[in-house]
């Protein structure tokens, strides 16, 4: 029996069959939104190295299999992968080459079947071991990445210490849980390092990766959003007025948040049928604004709905609405929710989740006042909260912002 011919011709169906079984299987998320050929990758090629494996009268294609693997480590990485995604993917694989080739295993000898079965383990193990190795790599140039956009922001919040005394406060001690795990973390991989002689693809160690990018990540936007507000307090943003579409910066923000909500089970409804076709405004900080509530929505609110509504407000105005169906806020936090690290709820019980920065709703009410608009809440505890934010049809340029 040549397993390899065999191999050869059903290539197409096995690549079919897996990116459907790569597509249905729930313990791939990160596949969802990819097309046909992000997903199928390089698996023709580690398909066709393992024909030639597989043929007892071809070289077997070892380089092909490394180098194909390898770019499929790095682009799984780049595409968010996690790594039991990443190995999910191949389990999936050797089913479905079984799958494929189970007629005719069952029609060949018990040592050609030995054979055959032991050669497509070997190359299917080789293959996982090197997309780890480049899923690594890839994973620690992002960390680099990150070290160095953190020691410029660093440089920054620095020069902003003596006008910003009690905010670097507050954020300093905010950034020490994320910071220790970021040293911590580093420190134990660096020492693992030390000891051999290359980067070792354990889940164990890929795990320690994706904790350091998950805090760096945070730090690094609680420092951007710092420094936003800074911007902001200072007189240092200034407006870009031009004639804007509503609807567009709408279902732009809508288009960025659906994942998020998806991603809660939440329904995320929008009606904007009322919403002005142009106003005078900077399309940028009304699409930052936006941004800003409806993801302080979806996070604090587990089941129900985010609904975004858009109407005239009379006198040339015209307003936004953002409802939510989640915790709320109490009448005596209402007069504080949009000061910077206020964090409502009863005093030691924290109902904020731990990936927010505190600053959001600072920031969107420093840009509506840019604007020359208003905020305004209404909100009940356990019910839900609605902010409104109503502008002008026309924002015009009362002084010149240094």
């Amino acid at each position: 029996m040549d397993y390899s011919q065999v191999l050869a011709e059903k290539t197409d169906i096995i690549v079919q069959n897996w990116i459907e079984a790569v597509r249905q299987d729930r313990n791939i998320e990160s596949a969802g939104g990819l097309p046909h050929s992000a997903i199928e990758n390089h698996i023709p090629h580690l398909l066709a190295a393992m024909a030639t494996v597989l043929s007892q009268y071809q070289n077997s294609e070892i380089k092909l299999i490394i180098q194909a693997s390898l770019d499929h480590g790095f682009l799984r990485a780049e595409q968010g992968y996690d790594p039991a995604e990443v190995a999910r993917e191949y389990h999936l694989l050797r089913q479905v080459i079984f799958s494929q080739l189970e007629s005719e295993l069952l029609a060949g000898t018990t040592a050609d079947v030995f054979r055959a079965v032991r050669l497509i383990d070997a190359v299917v193990d080789e293959a996982i071991a090197q997309c780890f190795n480049s899923y690594v790599a890839q994973r620690l140039r992002e960390l680099q990445q990150i070290q160095t956009q953190l020691q410029l922001t660093n440089q920054e919040l620095s020069r902003l210490v003596s006008v910003h005394q009690e905010n670097v406060y507050h954020l300093a001690h905010e950034l020490k849980t994320p910071l220790n795990s970021i040293i911590g973390y580093s420190e134990l991989f660096l020492r693992k390092e030390k000891w051999q002689s290359e980067v070792k693809d354990t889940l164990a160690g890929i795990e320690h990766i994706e904790r350091v990018l998950r805090n760096g990540r945070h730090l690094l936007r609680m420092i951007n959003d710092t420094l936003e507000l800074s911007r902001a307090e200072a007189g240092k943003i200034k407006l870009n007025l031009r004639p804007t579409n509503v609807q567009s910066v709408i279902n732009t923000v809508v288009e960025m948040m659906q994942p998020i909500a998806d991603a809660k089970g939440l329904k995320l409804a929008v009606t904007s049928d009322c919403a002005p076709t142009q106003v005078i405004a900077d399309p940028q900080r009304l699409q930052q604004i936006l941004i800003n509530l409806v993801s302080n929505a979806i996070r604090y609110t587990e089941s129900g709905s985010i609904e975004l509504s858009c109407h005239p407000a009379g006198d040339g105005k015209w307003a936004i609405s953002i409802t939510d169906t989640g915790i709320g806020i109490a009448p005596e936090d209402t007069n504080r929710i949009f000061d910077p690290f206020f964090q409502a709820g009863e005093a030691g019980k924290q109902l904020f989740p731990t990936e927010s920065t505190g600053l959001g709703l600072a920031i969107v009410s420093r840009l509506v006042t840019l604007l020359q608009g208003k905020i305004e809440l209404v909100s009940e505890i356990g019910v839900g909260s609605t902010f409104t934010v109503i502008l002008p049809q026309e924002v015009k340029i009362l002084q010149e912002v240094s």
